[in-house]
């Protein structure tokens, strides 16, 4: 590896809000975007892993995050020719039952047009909460990920909530629920944003991913 990895331990910045695909910056530096139902821990888990809190906005109330939301690290002034190395992409979490089904249609077709439009969509981290596993609604987003054809890992995030003899089970039987998926890439890796766990596998997954 090389030094490479620092770019986690620098500071990084919020640089837009994307509420339609006509919004979204120009196409450049790799990104990398996270998925997750509502409560699943993403803002943590982004703000772990870049070693700064308050970057991704973390909330009680589920839903907040109704756009794509993009991040990179500081000090790129972002005109031409001065491209950041990489972009974090924090999607808008799905499952929330009480937002209205105007909202609900409307990320989806966001999230959908963007992951099946975006050239220089890397890989997306499916996050699934360890304390509960795959669901139903995380399906149906690992469904549309194959029907875009766009390579994602699964993530499980709050493993410090169960017992630690859990882990190995839980990441064998989710391996086994997607085995067969088509644009699911192979390994499941184990975080916790609390006890920082797993989290430089996350980054050095991250960090090939963008290579590739």
């Amino acid at each position: 590896m090389t030094a490479e990895p620092t770019i986690f331990a620098r500071p990084w910045t919020f640089i837009r809000g994307v509420p339609a695909m006509t919004f979204l910056p120009p196409e450049g530096p790799p990104e990398i975007a996270f998925a997750g139902r509502s409560n699943v821990g993403k803002s943590s888990l982004i703000n772990a892993l870049v070693r700064q809190k308050g970057l991704a906005r973390t909330s009680n109330t589920p839903g907040r995050t109704q756009e794509l939301n993009y991040f990179v690290p500081d000090g790129y002034s972002g005109q031409e020719g001065d491209l950041p190395p990489m972009a974090l992409v924090d999607m808008p979490g799905y499952g929330y039952a009480k937002a209205p089904k105007e909202q609900v249609d409307q990320w989806t077709r966001l999230v959908f047009d963007y992951l099946r439009g975006r050239a220089t969509l890397k890989r997306v981290y499916v996050l699934i909460d360890a304390r509960h596993g795959i669901k139903p609604n995380d399906e149906d987003v690992l469904k549309l990920l194959d029907q875009a054809a766009v390579s994602y890992q699964i993530v499980l995030t709050k493993i410090d909530k169960i017992k630690a003899a859990g882990v190995p089970k839980l990441v064998e039987r989710t391996s086994t629920a997607i085995s067969k998926r088509p644009a699911a890439f192979p390994g499941i890796l184990s975080t916790s944003s609390e006890k920082a766990a797993g989290l430089d596998d996350l980054r050095d997954a991250i960090l090939t991913a963008i290579r590739s």
